[in-house]
């Protein structure tokens, strides 16, 4: 299996967390102490997508009666310990005498070592005011996963009114409270609880993992963690070589659509690859090859509106033997003749193959027997699936597929492995023509495991997003910046000891 944990209902999380602590208070304190270190911690490196978190900043801290309370008031406490001149805001829900003793104690641990800079507030936070208090950072901890509807109606109106509050960044203790409350970003504690995978109110998803799955779990909804990509983070053998690391062959391009094969041809590259071969339309290759020296570039015959010819399938017969996957699709257009060329590569490489953007088509994805990774976004799975489901369409065709969209699904045989990186800042064109590339680099480096290098390729391609919108943002950046991020995004798959 993957590395990657189970995501829970709440029930299973509820029994997982009863085994863990068998009512030993002092192993739950130190579970507290680590969530709310963790989430803290998480909170401050998202906030330096807009920026970082200011020197005197200021925190709201939405406490209610239980552990996420307890989770949110320590997760402000060392905020304020990074900060010395930030204070926080803090709304006791229902009462500061309501709270739980945990709870209270993550209360305490926090005053009573700088009392001057916490205020407790009135849970009206200036309701009926033109203009309410500002905030840079606000911890939900009012409800957990154990929190039953309905809602009272007080608190409602608190949740509803914070909503409308100027705040930059809005965090949610394993799940927005009781679904109302809006969050940019949400962190799960220990275990992924499965009603935050579709909350539209749940905003960017993180798994924060306090070690509560030493070994492996079974469950067929996984979220993958970012050890997949540790053995690309340690040295290679000294005594390698470039056939060593994956042949991979990329078909693509048009007149139409140049640049998103050059993307994909870039990104297997600089994800390793030990040789890549691309073929594309003949009037490209000179400015490509320029661009990316390092590839072999075959110009192929053209059909009269720019895209590959049937002609070339002799072109790449003469080089396939040699390769060891394929991706096949980034700026291919949907002529006719194209996509049949697409087809008869299929049935000559016996490789596997990556398949995306326009190579996407339901008669060459159905037709084809060798394993296939497919990349589709949303229309494109629509496209190729019809009406069925994810899970339905991976048990006809078995093959191997990437949904993309804000949590990136892997589906494969009959289990679902969910990817939380990324991020707003993938949301241009040519995106997904890096992952196709990265994707093949990693299967050609893997042809015999078609869900390890998907997983590979999606949770690299989504450190690298965030990475790099952690150093330059979200809005003034380019795709192609993504690929420069590769690097850092290792490095946090392994850290340094």
């Amino acid at each position: 299996m993957l590395p990657s944990h189970p995501i829970l209902t709440c029930d299973e999380a509820r029994d997982l967390e009863k085994r863990i602590f068998a009512d030993d208070e002092a192993a739950e304190w130190a579970a507290m102490q680590q969530a709310g270190a963790a989430v803290a911690t998480a909170a401050l490196r998202d906030f330096e997508e807009i920026g970082g978190f200011p020197p005197d900043g200021r925190v709201l801290v939405l406490v209610g009666k239980g552990h996420n309370g307890g989770d949110a008031l320590i997760a402000a406490r060392h905020v304020l310990e990074k900060y010395p001149q930030a204070t926080a805001d803090v709304v006791f829900v229902f009462g500061e005498r309501s709270l739980r003793p945990l709870a209270a104690r993550a209360w305490r641990s926090g005053f009573e070592t700088s009392r001057e800079r916490w205020t407790r507030i009135e849970a009206d936070l200036g309701r009926g005011q033109r203009s309410g208090p500002t905030y840079d950072l606000c911890f939900d901890g009012i409800f957990g996963f154990q929190f039953r509807p309905p809602v009272d109606q007080r608190v409602q109106a608190l949740i509803e009114h914070v909503n409308t509050l100027p705040i930059r960044l809005r965090a949610a203790v394993d799940l927005p409270s009781a679904g109302l409350f809006r969050a940019d970003f949400t962190y799960a504690t220990g275990s992924v609880k499965a009603p935050i995978v579709d909350d539209a109110h749940a905003g960017r998803l993180r798994y924060l993992d306090l070690g509560f799955f030493p070994r492996e779990v079974p469950g067929e909804r996984r979220v993958l963690t970012p050890a997949v990509l540790a053995p690309f983070a340690a040295l290679r053998p000294a005594r390698s070589d470039k056939r060593d690391y994956g042949q991979l062959i990329v078909v693509g391009g048009s007149r139409s659509y140049p640049g998103a094969v050059l993307m994909s041809v870039l990104a297997a590259l600089r994800s390793g690859a030990g040789l890549v071969t691309a073929f594309v339309p003949e009037p490209l290759v000179a400015a490509y090859a320029a661009r990316a020296p390092e590839a072999m570039w075959v110009g192929c015959p053209e059909t009269p509106d720019g895209g590959l010819a049937l002609e070339a399938l002799h072109l790449i017969r003469a080089r396939i033997e040699r390769a060891t996957a394929l991706a096949i699709g980034p700026g291919l257009g949907r002529e006719p003749e194209t996509l049949a060329l697409v087809g008869e590569i299929l049935k000559l490489a016996h490789l596997p193959a990556v398949l995306d953007a326009d190579a996407l088509q339901p008669d060459v994805v159905r037709a084809t027997k060798v394993p296939l990774v497919l990349t589709p976004h949303a229309g494109e799975f629509k496209r190729i699936a019809g009406d069925a489901t994810l899970e339905q369409f991976v048990a006809e065709t078995g093959a191997t597929v990437i949904l993309k969209g804000p949590v990136t699904r892997i589906a494969h045989d009959a289990t679902v492995y969910h990817s939380f990186y990324g991020g707003p800042v993938l949301a241009r064109g040519g995106s997904g023509d890096l992952l196709a590339g990265i994707t093949g680099c990693m299967l050609a480096q893997t042809p015999g495991d078609p869900l390890l290098a998907a997983a590979r390729g999606v949770v690299w391609h989504g450190l690298a997003a965030d990475a790099l919108a952690r150093a330059e943002g979200q809005v003034a950046v380019t795709t192609t910046q993504v690929l420069d991020f590769l690097p850092a995004a290792l490095r946090e798959a392994a850290p340094v000891r």
